[in-house]
């Protein structure tokens, strides 16, 4: 075997180990997203605990934060959708919305929170999610992205 074929097997297996990990970093971060989703979507819309068995009840939460509760409803529902959005197959400009609405969800619990004078513990956890989702996102795989929405203009044709 060739020098220069063994380097470009190196090459070559290097770069499946990164995809690997990169798909298997989609996946886990793409869960733990999904079900605090499900978990919170459920919660919201039964208006139990936050935490399922523990913590305050949602209702009082959102009275706290000064929101009023059919809120609850309305992002329930839509937590909801976005878990199944984000595991379901194809559908990439929705899911585009899906990560988009989580993350606008998430640092905006964090943000209410903080005007409302919480602790550091209200705002650290919807920011850790906020960045998971992130991460979700920039690590799928390309069956799951929109791909190039303005393909750049071929060279030598004129403005349209």
């Amino acid at each position: 075997m060739s020098t220069r074929t063994s380097t470009m097997s190196a090459l070559h297996l290097q770069e499946d180990a990164l995809l690997k990990l990169k798909l298997i970093g989609y996946w886990v971060t793409t869960i733990i997203v999904t079900l605090e989703l499900l978990a919170g979507g459920v919660t919201d819309l039964i208006h139990r605990p936050a935490l399922l068995f523990a913590g305050d009840p949602v209702v009082l939460i959102l009275a706290k934060l000064g929101y009023p509760v059919y809120l609850l409803t309305i992002l329930g529902v839509w937590k909801l959708l976005g878990a199944v959005t984000l595991l379901m197959p194809r559908f990439p400009r929705l899911k585009e919305w899906a990560y988009a609405g989580t993350f606008i969800e998430l640092t905006g619990a964090a943000a209410s929170s903080a005007a409302r004078g919480g602790g550091m513990g209200d705002l650290i956890g919807p920011l850790i999610l906020a960045v998971l989702t992130l991460a979700s996102w920039a690590l799928r795989p390309p069956s799951r992205t929109l791909g190039v929405l303005f393909p750049g203009r071929r060279t030598g044709v004129g403005p349209s």
